[in-house]
């Protein structure tokens, strides 16, 4: 039986506040865990317009109905109008989720920051952005995170040898096929190596679902908020009942992470690639 993680990122005000109680209420209804990568900070979703000259996230935008997804308000923060806070907004529905059987686990600080312009930031910012993300985690949960997901699946070396000194057991920040071992750091990758519906569909997704129910190693399925939270909920459903058709064992990444044997991963440096239906390189 193959395992499958859900690994659900919030990254706007919009998925916080919508979103995510939409999700609780089916995952609720399937009686599953997920794990919850949530972004802490301002929402500058605004500044994604600045990424419209680029034709690939212009036509991704067009294509997967960003403007129905997101709504204006969203495509407006951090520009137009203020850029409110995401996670520090929601303290108690976190603490919900926690309290709920759920992972929460960090995602990102100032999310459109890291995804457009980590190759620009100093070691010195990347240090800066990962303490707030971190501080902000704490102060809502009173814990330290377990887990982080960086936005999207932007790494670099720099950021992996910064990383280490905020105590996460494992991270999920790559497109690779299977968990492996982090050249750089020593830390346990987990990554998402199923697609999403913007990529390939809700029929692409249930596809791989299918190739893969024999598979030894552990399935993650990127979810965000605001999609399954929204305009795709029927069809989050749809893939939860064939998840649950095909006998997949859905867990928590955390729980995952604990169950992995070290010496059975293998270990490489960080690598770069396009992954189909995306408009910028990942970690892969």
């Amino acid at each position: 039986m193959s395992v499958l993680a859900l690994k659900i990122d919030v990254d706007t005000y919009q998925g916080m506040k919508t979103g995510i109680p939409h999700i609780v209420k089916v995952l609720d209804k399937y009686g599953i865990p997920a794990s919850f990568f949530i972004s802490f900070g301002p929402d500058r979703s605004g500044l994604a317009a600045l990424q419209l000259l680029r034709p690939k996230f212009l036509y991704k935008m067009i294509r997967t109905n960003a403007p129905g997804m997101y709504g204006i308000k969203t495509a407006l923060y951090g520009t137009i109008l203020p850029a409110p806070m995401i996670g520090l907004s929601f303290p108690e529905d976190i603490k919900h989720l926690s309290e709920m059987g759920h992972e929460v686990a960090c995602h990102a600080w100032d999310h459109r920051l890291w995804q457009d312009w980590l190759p620009l930031m100093s070691r010195n910012r990347i240090d800066i952005w990962l303490d707030r993300l971190v501080n902000a985690y704490m102060e809502t949960l009173c814990e330290r995170p377990q887990g982080f997901g960086a936005p999207g699946w932007r790494m670099d070396k720099r950021a992996l040898e910064i990383i280490n000194r905020f105590g996460f057991k494992y991270l999920s920040c790559t497109r690779a096929s299977m968990p492996f071992i982090f050249r750089e750091n020593g830390m346990i990758e987990i990554p998402s190596n199923l697609p999403c519906i913007e990529e390939v569909g809700t029929k692409g997704v249930i596809r791989v679902l299918e190739d893969n129910a024999d598979s030894p190693g552990p399935q993650v399925l990127p979810v965000h908020a605001e999609v399954e939270g929204g305009l795709y909920e029927n069809d989050f459903k749809q893939i939860l009942d064939k998840a649950m058709s095909l006998g997949y064992n859905i867990e928590r990444i955390d729980n995952i992470v604990k169950d992995i044997d070290r010496k059975g991963l293998h270990m490489r440096g960080l690598q770069q690639g396009f992954i189909p239906g995306r408009a910028f390189k990942c970690s892969v």
